[in-house]
């Protein structure tokens, strides 16, 4: 069992996660990194994101993307990793999701 992709994921989560801090400039934004899930070939990486507040998640996504290859290249440089995964951003909604599930459930208790 290859642990290779387990231990790139670790690092751009958290490699990704400062430079992300660092360079996405959205008023009131706060994007973190959920989940990277790099593929068994190393030739991609899913990066889930949340932001709060949520209304400002596409706003953050259009950054991202439009930040990838320069956030690619800063990754390369400091991680040193051949083959680099290709960066795929994606907003993850599951805590905003959870939330609202949670809110439900109070709402519904207290009746």
């Amino acid at each position: 069992m290859n642990h290779r992709p387990e231990r790139v994921s670790g690092l751009i989560m958290a490699e990704l996660g400062k430079l992300i801090l660092k360079e996405i400039e959205v008023e009131g934004a706060l994007p973190t990194i959920t989940e990277v899930d790099v593929s068994d070939d190393l030739a991609r990486a899913i990066v889930k994101v949340s932001v709060y507040p949520t209304e400002k998640s596409e706003e953050v996504e259009k950054q991202l993307n439009k930040l990838r290859s320069e956030l690619q290249w800063q990754l390369l440089k400091k991680m040193n990793i051949r083959p680099m995964p290709r960066i795929e951003f994606e907003i993850d909604y599951g805590q905003e999701y959870a939330a609202k599930i949670e809110k439900r459930l109070l709402e519904s208790e207290g009746k």
